[in-house]
């Protein structure tokens, strides 16, 4: 049995589980409502505000896909209670956000022509995340969907991913930056 997969996930009282025909399963809470369809192999029930994952038998890909159902139901539950952030940091001179409105406007040491980037990075929020900027230097992501928070993040990180001799770009709040020495001269 999957260690994982045979946990019983426990649902607040302000969350509501819906599960229909075709293992189409819905979640309500207070931060929002997330659908997923899960693999018909998997019976997923609701009893006594727990919800459970079982499986069939013992194939490989059973195996597999029980510990994938009950995790993705867990991070369902956690998203719609409490919500999922990632923090990234700008780091280099002349680099910054700026959040106007609902758009994210990255400056991350472009060329300019006549002030004006060529390349301008503009990020808008999709539905259900939202961007906040403490500082300049910033961006913390916040929503309730785990898999769009992160894609977002890994968006926002590939504009200008962090290179190992100064360590400037775009980073997330705990990664390390593996440092290289640079040439050395005589």
């Amino acid at each position: 049995m999957s260690r994982i997969g045979r946990m019983p996930i426990a649902v607040p009282a302000n969350v509501t589980v819906t599960i229909a025909d075709g293992n189409v399963v819905t979640v309500k809470g207070p931060l929002g409502t997330l659908t997923e369809t899960f693999n018909s192999n998997m019976k997923i029930a609701l009893e006594n505000g727990e919800l459970t994952v079982t499986r069939p038998n013992d194939e490989k890909e059973n195996r597999s896909l029980h510990g994938l159902t009950r995790a993705l139901l867990a991070n369902m539950v956690e998203g719609v209670t409490n919500g999922y952030t990632k923090t990234l940091e700008v780091v280099g001179v002349g680099y910054k956000v700026v959040k106007q409105g609902k758009t994210l406007q990255l400056f991350l040491g472009h060329s300019l022509v006549k002030g004006i980037p060529q390349e301008k990075f503009c990020i808008a929020e999709p539905d259900g995340v939202t961007f906040e900027v403490p500082n300049p230097n910033t961006i913390v992501i916040k929503g309730y969907n785990k898999q769009v928070v992160g894609q977002i993040a890994a968006v926002i990180r590939g504009k200008r991913p962090p290179e190992p001799y100064h360590g400037k770009g775009v980073k997330y709040s705990d990664e390390y930056i593996r440092r290289k020495a640079g040439k050395t001269g005589k």
